[in-house]
């Protein structure tokens, strides 16, 4: 297993690309959801389809996003990333052509899976080109990048439907994608994690786990919550997912250790990450349909009104990528989970079938400064919980926690709303919104109160007590070269006598492995 390095990139290519892949894949999270209802008129469904053409995304997204990982640190993470905006790009243009909300909702799946496979990399090939010392400031351009995706997903979604077709907001990504194909391929340089083999008994347990909870919170109110097939799928997921935490407890080589959640800074990241994204997720699902549907704006007019909140983190990331590396990530994160749990509060008391703009408006801007303060430094604090050969799985993790959130935040919020209004008139529709929201607020409250459970240096993974293996296993040798092109990285196996050579230019993994080759001489 070899490749070629990129000497020719560096970490201003680094950051572009990685920059723009995630916000390809962060944009169609959220690009549908002003254009909800011209996708309703033109191709039909009810609510449920509806929760489907989002949720269809971030399922796969979820399910997938750590198995993706893990290919890319077994067979290259260059590669797999070239392979994710592949499948993703072909996705784009089928779920453009989608004669049918059936078809459209497969093309979804479809984008999820390339979004999975090329997601967890950026993050992993960023921190492989960026100085340990400028990481905060280059997390934070790429927060605010994902936030420009977050924040122009319903404004692009609603000006594209309103002025061309909801075709569109799929069209875009097609150009996108076939520009970064090539510079992903001069300008990054390969990388490589662990090589240990793939985990396909964990990934089937926690890929049906999240299915089965994730399918039975959407269709619960369309069957019923008693029925036979909710019961069966809500019962079968959990425990496909209870499976899942017991294997990869003795496995030898699991796709999720479970080990990493003994540090409080990996779990009370993940857990903050899910809860944050549960709530905000299923809030802007219906905030936008509500814009549109109740108080009678243009999809153009909904997007640009919920500025305000999508938008901040265009603003604010930067600012709070470089906080994070001064007074540490946990203080910034808590801090704007708890003002974004306080807007969301104060939107489902002011909402209702007739509510002005400007009585929304406060509750918008602290919910995105929120928002804003949470995106970099949970990056951040994300790579620092893990040695650097298992950044690839922890960010995996991370972004797989974050969809299954979002998965659940739209499933739930959607079933609260459904139990308690609907769609009949503006009164019924606001008497869904207010408990639905009032949820996703607390929800966001209990993620600040996990994100108080990070240790307070968490700064980096020596402060968290995280720290590489000063020797290697004992089943392998590490021998270094250097020449003047390049750093490599040769790996014999003393029990097979099989030896790989590995690029590791400007990696965390070279750095480990180079001093782990000079302690072995």
């Amino acid at each position: 297993m070899s490749a070629q390095p990129a000497h020719r990139g560096g970490a201003l290519w680094a950051l572009a690309i990685t920059s723009v892949a995630g916000f390809m894949a962060a944009l169609d999270n959220l690009v549908v959801v002003t254009a909800l209802p011209s996708i309703r008129e033109d191709l039909g469904g009810a609510l449920h389809d509806l929760e489907w053409t989002v949720s269809a995304y971030t399922l796969t997204f979820a399910v997938l996003l750590m198995f993706g990982a893990a290919l890319g640190d077994r067979f290259g993470r260059r590669r797999l990333f070239l392979a994710g905006i592949t499948i993703f790009t072909v996705a784009s243009a089928a779920a453009a052509m989608a004669p049918g909300i059936d078809a459209l909702i497969a093309a979804r799946a479809v984008q999820g899976v390339g979004a999975a496979i090329m997601m967890p990399l950026t993050l992993t090939l960023l921190t492989a080109a960026v100085p340990a010392e400028r990481r905060g400031m280059a997390f934070g351009i790429w927060g605010a990048v994902n936030g420009l995706a977050v924040a122009s997903g319903p404004l692009v979604g609603g000006s594209l439907t309103e002025y061309i077709s909801w075709q569109w907001i799929f069209w875009l990504n097609v150009p996108l994608g076939l520009a970064l194909l090539p510079l992903a391929r001069l300008r990054l340089a390969e990388s490589y994690g662990t090589g240990a083999p793939l985990d396909l008994p964990g990934t089937l347990l926690a890929s049906g786990g999240l299915f089965g909870v994730v399918y039975g919170l959407v269709r619960g109110p369309v069957d019923g919550w008693t029925g036979t097939p909710v019961l069966t799928a809500l019962f079968a997921g959990g425990a496909l997912l209870v499976g899942f935490v017991l294997y990869s407890t003795r496995a030898a080589n699991p796709m999720l250790p479970m080990r990493l959640f003994r540090s409080r800074a990996f779990s009370g990241i993940n857990a903050a990450s899910l809860l944050m994204f549960l709530g905000m997720f299923g809030s802007i699902f219906l905030l936008s349909q509500y814009m549109q549907g109740v108080l009678g704006y243009s999809p153009t007019e909904a997007g640009l009104r919920m500025l305000p909140w999508t938008g901040m983190p265009m603003l604010i990331a930067p600012v709070a990528g470089i906080l994070s590396d001064r007074i540490g990530g946990r203080p910034v994160v808590a801090t704007g989970l708890f003002l974004q749990a306080a807007g969301l509060g104060y939107l489902a008391s002011v909402v209702t079938a007739d509510a002005s703009y400007g009585s929304q408006l406060p509750g918008l801007i602290i919910s995105g400064i929120g928002m804003a303060l949470f995106f970099a430094p949970a990056s951040a604090l994300v790579m620092s919980s893990v040695i650097p050969r298992e950044q690839g799985i922890a960010s995996g993790a991370n972004n797989a926690l974050r969809e299954v959130g979002g998965a659940l935040g739209i499933a739930v919020m959607a079933s609260i709303f459904a139990a308690q209004g609907g769609y009949e008139s503006g009164q019924a529709f606001v008497d869904g919104l207010r408990p639905a929201v009032a949820v996703g607020a607390a929800m966001v409250a209990l993620a600040g109160i996990a994100a108080l459970l990070i240790p307070a240096s968490a700064r980096g993974p020596q402060r968290l007590g995280v720290t590489e293996p000063t020797s290697p296993p004992a089943a392998t040798r590490f021998t270094a070269t250097r020449s003047k092109a390049t750093e490599s990285t040769t790996i014999e196996s003393t029990t097979t006598g099989s030896t790989t050579a590995r690029s590791t230019t400007g990696t965390p993994d070279a750095q480990s492995a180079g001093s782990a080759g000079t302690g072995a001489r």
